[in-house]
């Protein structure tokens, strides 16, 4: 499937029904440990960012994450490799049937799937549409609220197969791309939207093929927010010598605004955004609308996509595939 088709498609992959093989062997426990790499980590990312308040932990990494060895017994560990063959997470996995922890996995296939038939794990085959992880976010984060029990969850994310529209997004994609040419994305949003900031960072980075970066407020401020200070500034002239001025003209900064942030945030977002603009450093706010908070991340995201897409295709690269991504697996499997 092009990239182009993905994007269209997206909003559909919210029919999906996602159905929990060996679901009796499936108990829900007090925490969940979700252990994913790339894009099979996102759909977690961003259901921590909607229901901050559940007991969950991302995992990106070999084996386990640090903690007590008293409180694994209490997680369900939850292996998500879209593929089925990540290396991490089957690490992950393999320690925590070790330690007798409850498991279950979600993929399209391979050898995830071959263990979990093996060893009669729960677990939720995701449709295989020939696209990235990246692009399966929906399916991803259906089977991720459906192996949590998160029955109201799984309404709502339904909802989203009729609110989301890929073709609104787009012309505001295009507008993006066309005022970013030649620049490098600097994705700033709120603590509370870090996920979808991050989202936006690879988005750029796996489809645009760019270099991108992302930071949340207030901790910017405290920090990296001087070193995009090198020109204009208050009359106290406490910014930094004009040479570094080479060093930052070609960063654009998007401020993802979100109409439910803390007034402080949206405040220390004004402020920053004239400071830097002051300074003669480029910003554009793009807000995420929506009805639901669902909504709202989502319609970022296909904003993402399509400025994503477009600054690729303005570059001339190939927008779907990860080359460099196979590469280096390659070179990884070749050193064991």
């Amino acid at each position: 499937m092009s990239m182009r088709q993905a994007i269209i498609d997206f909003p559909k992959q919210f029919e999906f029904d996602p159905v929990i093989e060996r679901a009796g062997e499936l108990r829900q426990m007090p925490a969940v440990i979700v252990s994913g790499m790339g894009g099979s980590h996102l759909a977690a990312d961003l259901l921590k960012s909607a229901r901050p308040s559940l007991n969950l932990f991302i995992h990106r990494d070999y084996g386990l994450p640090p903690m007590q060895e008293a409180y694994f017994k209490n997680c369900l560990f939850i292996a998500s490799s879209y593929s089925g063959n990540t290396e991490e997470v089957l690490d992950g996995l393999g320690e925590a049937e070790k330690k007798g922890m409850t498991v279950a996995a979600l993929s399209v296939g391979g050898q995830l799937e071959k263990l979990a038939r093996e060893q009669n794990l729960p677990y939720v085959k995701l449709p295989d549409t020939s696209i990235q992880p990246r692009s399966a976010l929906g399916f991803s984060l259906l089977a991720l609220v459906k192996l949590m029990g998160l029955e109201q969850e799984l309404t709502e994310l339904h909802a989203l197969s009729h609110a989301l529209d890929a073709g609104k997004a787009e012309q505001q994609g295009i507008a993006l791309s066309e005022q970013l040419s030649g620049h490098i994305p600097v994705v700033y949003a709120s603590g509370r939207n870090e996920a979808v900031a991050y989202n936006w960072k690879i988005k750029c980075n796996e489809i645009g093929k760019i270099p991108a970066f992302y930071n949340v407020f207030p901790e910017l401020n405290h920090n990296e927010m001087t070193g995009f200070s090198a020109e204009g500034g208050s009359a106290s002239g406490g910014d930094a010598p004009v040479g570094t001025r080479a060093l930052i003209e070609k960063f654009h900064f998007i401020f993802l605004r979100d109409s439910e942030d803390d007034p402080h945030i949206i405040k220390r977002m004004d402020i920053c955004r004239d400071l830097y603009m002051q300074r003669g450093l480029p910003v554009t706010d793009v807000m995420l609308e929506g009805s639901t908070r669902w909504e709202r991340i989502f319609n970022s995201l296909l904003v993402a996509d399509w400025f994503s897409f477009y600054t690729g295709t303005s570059y001339g690269v190939e927008t779907e595939q990860v080359p460099m991504v196979e590469e280096f697996k390659l070179a990884i499997s070749k050193m064991q």
